[in-house]
C-alpha cells in the first residue's frame, strides 16, 4: 500500500484519480436517489435513455467534476478528513444543487425533489468514502499497535498528541487513556476515556502495562510541572514531553522528546536584557579562550547572535576547534547567522605567553572572553603543576596581554570551587581572582570574574558519565551517599557569563544563582528511571567514597550571603578588593621558583594553599 502511495504515477494523477472517484460516487447518488422516487420499482419505461436525458447526465457529471475541483476536495488527504473537508463538500453539493435547481426549472428534465436528495446523499456518499477509508488505514495501522501509552492531559495538546498517534507511525503506541485534575474520570476525548488523576500515574500504568508517557500538559506553574515530571519518571517507564519552539516566522512547532535530566533539576527561566549584551557585542571583535571546551564553545554559539564583526576561537585542541569551526560555516550556509561574521580559529596554548601578546596585537579584540583552564579535580591533584602553569600562569599571560595591548573588556570563567578551596583545581582558580583583582584598571579595561557550579553535560561531568555507565549496565558509581553539587545548563551559564559580562567594570567577582543544590545519589536515581530501568534492581547504584580534594557540599549559596543583587536576579556580585598587587606577584615567583626546584605535590599543594589565605 505504501509503495503504491510513493509512486510517480500516483503523485502524479492522484488528483485525477480522486476527482473520477469523487464523480461516480455522484452517479451512484443520483441513481440511488431516483430508484427511492420511484420506490425502488423500475420499468422499462422509467429508464428509457432519451438524448436528452444522456445530455442531462453528462451535464450532472461535468457540473459536480468542475465545481468538486474548484472547491478543491481532491486536494484533501482522506486519512486526515475533518471539519474542513466537510464545509467543503457540503458547499461544492449546495453549488452544484443550485446550479442543477436552475436548469431543472428551465429544462423540466429532473424534479427539484430528486435533485435535492440527491445532492443529499452525494453529501453523505463523498464524506463516508473518506471517513470508510479513514477508518479502514487506522485499523490496517492500529494491527501492529501492540504497546500501550498514556497521555498526561486531556486538554488542546493531549487531542494533538492522540490524533498525530494514530495518524503517524513514528509513535506506535496504543492510547490506552488519558490522566488529568481537571477532567471528571469517565470523561471521553476523541474516543478515549480519563482514566484518573495524574497522582494516579503510578497505579494505571501497572494496571494496565503502559509501555510510554507522553505528557502534554503547558499551562502549569513550575512547581506543579516539577510534581508531574517526578511523578511520571518515578514510574521508570519511558516518557516523553511536548515542547513548544518559536520558529523565525515566529510559527510555532510542537514535538515530543524524551524528558532530559535538565527537565528535572527546576531550573529558573533567565531574564537576559539584549541590547545590555548587544551593546558591548554587536560589531566589536570578541575573543574566547577555550572555544572548544563546553563553556568556551557555548560562548561562541551565544555570541554570534549579536552580530560581532569578527569571532576569534583560541584553543589548543585543534579537533574541537575545527569542529567548532565547520559548525559556524554550516550555520552560515543554511543563512541561520550572519554571513558578515568573520571567524578565526587559532591554535594557542595560553601558556605561551609571546604568542599571546601577539595575538592581541594584531587582533586588537574588544572582549576577550577567558574559558581555557584545567577542571578536573583528582586529575589537578596528581598533577597540581600543571594546573598551576596552565590555570594560574596561563591566565596571567591571559590578563597580562589585555592590559597591556589596550583591550576594553576582559571577563574570566572561575568556579565555586574558588570559595574556600580544598583541592588545586580550586586553589588555582581563586588565585586568578586575586591576580585579576590586583591588576591596575585605570587604563579603562573592564575586568571580572564569573563564578558558577557544575554544568550539564560539559566534558568530563557527572551526566555523561553515568550515561555511559548505565548504557554499560552499571553499576552507576557515587563518591558520597549525601554528596551535593550546584547544576546549570551550558546555555544557561553562557547566556549568565555574557549577561554578567556587561556588569563588568573594575575587578568584580560575578555569581550565578545556581538554585538549589542537588544530591548526585538522586540524580543517578532519576538518570536510570528515565532510561526505563529500576535503580537497585536493573542497575545498581554504588557509594566509592569521596575522590582526592573533593568537598561534600560546594558553598555557593553562602558566598551569595555576603554579595549584593544585579539587575538580574540570576547574578550577585563581589565588589572590587584592593589586593596589592606586589604582594601577589611574589607570590607567584615564589610559587614558580618552587615547582623548578621540586615535583612534590603535597608541598606544592600546601605553599599554594597558604598562598591563597585571605
Amino acid at each position: 500500500m505504501n509503495s503504491l502511495y510513493k509512486s510517480n504515477i500516483y503523485q502524479k494523477y492522484r488528483g485525477i484519480l480522486i476527482s473520477l472517484i469523487d464523480v461516480c460516487i455522484v452517479m451512484f447518488s443520483y441513481l440511488v436517489a431516483y430508484m427511492i422516487q420511484n420506490n425502488f420499482f423500475i420499468n422499462e419505461k422509467t429508464i428509457a435513455l432519451t438524448k436528452l436525458l444522456a445530455l442531462g447526465l453528462f451535464f450532472m457529471l461535468l457540473l459536480h467534476f468542475i465545481v468538486l475541483r474548484l472547491f478543491k476536495t481532491q486536494m484533501s488527504l482522506w486519512t486526515y478528513t475533518g471539519p474542513n473537508e466537510i464545509i467543503r463538500t457540503f458547499l461544492s453539493c449546495f453549488v452544484c444543487f443550485l446550479i442543477m435547481s436552475y436548469f431543472v426549472i428551465k429544462v423540466d428534465l429532473f424534479s427539484i425533489e430528486l435533485i435535492a436528495l440527491a445532492e443529499l446523499l452525494c453529501f453523505i456518499f463523498l464524506l463516508g468514502a473518506r471517513m470508510l477509508y479513514r477508518m479502514a488505514r487506522r485499523y490496517i495501522v492500529d494491527v501492529d499497535r501492540v504497546d500501550n501509552c498514556l497521555i498526561v492531559g486531556a486538554g488542546n495538546g493531549g487531542y494533538l498528541l492522540m490524533n498525530e498517534i494514530y495518524h503517524n507511525m513514528a509513535y506506535p503506541y496504543n492510547v490506552i487513556g488519558f490522566l488529568d485534575d481537571f477532567k471528571k474520570k469517565g470523561t471521553m476525548l476523541s474516543g478515549k476515556p480519563v482514566l484518573g488523576t495524574i497522582s494516579e500515574v503510578e497505579r494505571i500504568c501497572q494496571e494496565n502495562n503502559v509501555r510510554c508517557i507522553f505528557i502534554t500538559i503547558s499551562s502549569v506553574s513550575d512547581e506543579r510541572k516539577q510534581e508531574i515530571l517526578d511523578l511520571c519518571t518515578s514510574t521508570s517507564i519511558p516518557t516523553k514531553i511536548m515542547r513548544i519552539f518559536v520558529g523565525n516566522d515566529e510559527s510555532n512547532h510542537i514535538s515530543f522528546e524524551d524528558i532530559d535530566i535538565k527537565d528535572l533539576l527546576n531550573r529558573p527561566s533567565i531574564d537576559l536584557k539584549i541590547d545590555q549584551i548587544g551593546s558591548y557585542l554587536t560589531n566589536k571583535v570578541v575573543c574566547v579562550t577555550g572555544a572548544g571546551g563546553s563553556i568556551g564553545s557555548e560562548l561562541c554559539r551565544q555570541i554570534i547572535h549579536f552580530n560581532p564583526s569578527k569571532l576569534i576561537m583560541v584553543d589548543i585542541n585543534e579537533n574541537a576547534l575545527y569542529m567548532l569551526k565547520q559548525e559556524f560555516l554550516v550555520m552560515k550556509r543554511k543563512k541561520q547567522m550572519n554571513d558578515s561574521i568573520q571567524l578565526e580559529s587559532l591554535i594557542v596554548s595560553i601558556r605561551e605567553r609571546e604568542e599571546i601578546y601577539k595575538l592581541m596585537r594584531n587582533y586588537k579584540p574588544d572582549v576577550v572572553y577567558h574559558a581555557a583552564a584545567h577542571k578536573h579535580v583528582p586529575l589537578m591533584e596528581d598533577r597540581p603543576t600543571e594546573a598551576i602553569r596552565n590555570n594560574i600562569f596561563g591566565t596571567k599571560n591571559v590578563i597580562d596581554a589585555c592590559c597591556d595591548c589596550g583591550i576594553s573588556r576582559f571577563i574570566m570563567i572561575s568556579t565555586d570551587k574558588a570559595v574556600n578551596p580544598t583541592n588545586v583545581m580550586g586553589a588555582t582558580k581563586r588565585m586568578t581572582e586575586m591576580y585579576m583583582q590586583s591588576r591596575n584598571t585605570k587604563g579603562g579595561i573592564h575586568m571580572a570574574a564569573v563564578r558558577f557550579g557544575n554544568v550539564l553535560g560539559s566534558n568530563g561531568s557527572v551526566i555523561p558519565i553515568f550515561k555511559e555507565q548505565i548504557k554499560n549496565g552499571g553499576p552507576v558509581t557515587v563518591t558520597d551517599k549525601d554528596i551535593k553539587r550546584y547544576f546549570m545548563t551550558i546555555p544557561e551559564a553562557a547566556q549568565l557569563v555574557l549577561q554578567a559580562g556587561f556588569y563588568a567594570n573594575e575587578r568584580e567577582i560575578f555569581v550565578l544563582d545556581m538554585g538549589k543544590p542537588v544530591r548526585i545519589w538522586d540524580l543517578a536515581d532519576k538518570m536510570i528511571r528515565l532510561a526505563g530501568l529500576v535503580p537497585g534492581k536493573d542497575i545498581e547504584i554504588q557509594e566509592i567514597g569521596l575522590r582526592p580534594g573533593e568537598k561534600m557540599f560546594e558553598e555557593l549559596a553562602l558566598e551569595m550571603e555576603e554579595c549584593h543583587k544585579t539587575d538580574n536576579n540570576l547574578i550577585f556580585v563581589h565588589e572590587k578588593m584592593d589586593i596589592d598587587s606586589k604582594e601577589v606577584d611574589s607570590k607567584l615567583n615564589k610559587l614558580n621558583e618552587l615547582m623548578n626546584q621540586t615535583d612534590d605535590k603535597l608541598q606544592i599543594k600546601e605553599v599554594l594553599m597558604d598562598m591563597i589565605k585571605e
